[in-house]
């Protein structure tokens, strides 16, 4: 199994990427920018610049090259690395935005690595793909959604519960998106957009001897959306 890790400019530290390189560990880490990888780039941001002059719309320019941070007493890179920049232009001022990575370009050219495997690392839930990337970034900010921050009780324990439940809301909740919202519109929406638009509804409920029926209003706007869920749950 290939473990390829992945985090933003925090963890870009050279004793995580050596323990990395010397461990058969592959990482993306973003890189913060500075005035010398801003000149390093300057042809890109140059041409980006003109792009957006002539469209009118966001720009991107990809390249890269092999980088070190100056060695001091305070710490630097023990060696250079690949790094890849993306020069781009967008509302009239520039975004340059850098990773650097063990990955070489014959793995994942620079503008895929930085698009696809970068930009993608807080958003994977349930998948595996050829290099089992596994990314919980943006589900665990969803658990908020579901009260994972309510842990205001006075034992550890009655907390905890609270953080079971709202575990296990989740986990309903991304069944019911994978199963019940596939190739609907809310296919990929956050668990907050589902609970405001499928569950979080005006309805009355009248019980009988043989059924419960619920009756909502004929002014929701997402009864198409409700019939086809419950349709995909049925089956």
């Amino acid at each position: 199994m290939k473990v390829v890790l992945r985090g933003d400019s925090g963890f870009c530290r050279n004793e995580l990427m050596s323990w990395c390189e010397s461990n058969g560990v592959d990482f993306v880490f973003g890189l913060a920018r500075n005035q010398r990888l801003r000149r390093i780039i300057g042809q890109q941001m140059h041409e980006a610049t003109q792009q957006w002059n002539q469209t009118g719309k966001p720009a991107r320019v990809f390249t890269e090259f092999e980088y070190s941070t100056k060695k001091t007493k305070k710490g630097g890179w023990d060696c250079q690395r690949r790094v890849v920049a993306k020069a781009e232009h967008i509302d009239g001022k520039e975004n340059p935005r850098f990773v650097v990575t063990s990955l070489t370009s014959a793995q994942w050219a620079g503008q895929a690595l930085y698009e696809q495997l970068y930009c993608e690392r807080g958003d994977m839930e349930n998948r595996i793909d050829m290099e089992n990337r596994i990314d919980m970034e943006n589900r665990i900010k969803e658990q908020f959604s579901l009260f994972a921050d309510r842990v205001s009780t006075e034992t550890m324990r009655a907390n905890q519960m609270r953080l079971y439940l709202s575990a296990m809301a989740y986990i309903l909740m991304s069944g019911l998106r994978r199963i019940g919202l596939k190739a609907t519109e809310l296919a990929q929406a956050q668990v907050s957009t589902i609970r405001t638009k499928l569950l979080k509804i005006g309805a009355q409920i009248r019980v009988t001897v043989r059924k419960v029926w619920v009756s909502m209003a004929s002014s929701y706007p997402w009864q198409n959306l409700y019939q086809q869920v419950w349709g995909n749950l049925r089956c």
